[in-house]
């Protein structure tokens, strides 16, 4: 079956069938910054595309908009995306929320805080279930039962093989382990989410928590990392972290994500560090053997991703059906 991508059209008559027939309307709250924007939009398309195999799913993509956006992107967003209160007031059946790049310690603190709350209530109030990624689960956590993340020593990042700790429907077909990309400074305590009222689903010693849940009325679903992210994500990720140390804005050379590149491409990443360190340079950045480093990528965690995302279309679509 299809995925189709429904753009915002005020009087459009299709907003009035969303509950409508055998489909599952899906909003997509794209938080992403900028130049992460229309990529993570197209992640959470492919996925959704990919796990959408017994039932057409209709996807409905919003940004919040109190996260600062530049010109171009304001455009993007105008052009297709719906505005918050028309979307949470078309009821989804589910939200899947992004986070963005953190700018302030405290997330009380950052820009948006008060409209993601607002996202976060109607998710676990008026929603069959909902999907946090990374920071968005960290907001949720915070608001919902005051569980606070905490700062890492070091940025956990690259592809992490996680123990699946529970027996849930969600992880049905996945196996016992199940690898997942990580890209966050901040981490959420095992010991404090088991005092609350979530459930760990995936997670490793090296790691961390990985997906967890809350089921109170709506499930709710949780990750601290990334399984929609493409195969070269996580390689753009760190030539941006690159560069930024080149401009200074990091003081120390970032390490390369773990566990996802392979023996020749770890020896690439090392023979261009010893370059660039002996002699710093923005023209240098242009010899980041960018596609050499494509070849040196397995992607490893796409399959049980796509497996993960269809059973809980099949939750969401089991539940409203029984609901009608």
């Amino acid at each position: 079956m299809a995925l189709e991508v429904e753009p915002h059209s005020r009087g459009n008559a299709r907003q009035e069938r969303a509950h409508a027939g055998e489909e599952i309307v899906v909003g997509l709250i794209n938080n992403m910054p900028d130049s992460a924007l229309d990529a993570t939009e197209g992640q959470f398309r492919a996925l959704l595309g990919a796990a959408a195999a017994a039932y057409p799913v209709r996807l409905r993509c919003c940004s919040l908009s109190s996260v600062p956006r530049g010109r171009e992107a304001q455009a993007l967003i105008a052009s297709r995306y719906w505005a918050l209160d028309d979307l949470l007031e078309s009821r989804p059946d589910a939200l899947i929320v992004t986070g963005t790049e953190p700018k302030q310690p405290d997330l009380e603190a950052e820009p948006y805080w008060e409209e993601l709350a607002r996202v976060i209530e109607h998710a676990a109030q008026h929603t069959i279930s909902s999907i946090f990624s990374c920071l968005a689960a960290h907001a949720a956590v915070l608001h919902l039962d005051g569980v606070r993340r905490q700062r890492l020593p070091a940025k956990r990042f690259g592809v992490f093989q996680q123990v699946v700790a529970a027996d849930h429907p969600l992880m049905e077909g996945v196996g016992g382990m199940l690898a997942t990309p990580h890209s966050r400074w901040n981490d959420l305590p095992r010991g404090a989410l088991e005092r609350s009222p979530y459930a760990v689903l995936s997670g490793s010693a090296d790691c961390g928590v990985d997906a967890f849940i809350r089921q109170e009325g709506s499930l709710l679903v949780l990750f601290q990392g990334h399984p929609e992210y493409e195969s070269r994500t996580l390689l753009k990720e760190y030539q941006r972290d690159v560069a930024r140390f080149v401009s200074g804005e990091y003081v120390r050379y970032p390490h390369p994500p773990a566990g996802y590149f392979d023996a020749r491409g770890n020896e690439l990443l090392e023979l261009f560090k010893q370059r660039l360190v002996s002699r710093p340079s923005a023209d240098l950045l242009a010899e980041f053997p960018f596609l050499d480093l494509v070849a040196s990528v397995t992607n490893n965690w796409s399959k049980p991703a796509v497996q993960i995302y269809r059973n809980w279309l099949d939750f969401v679509f089991r539940q409203k059906k029984n609901s009608s």
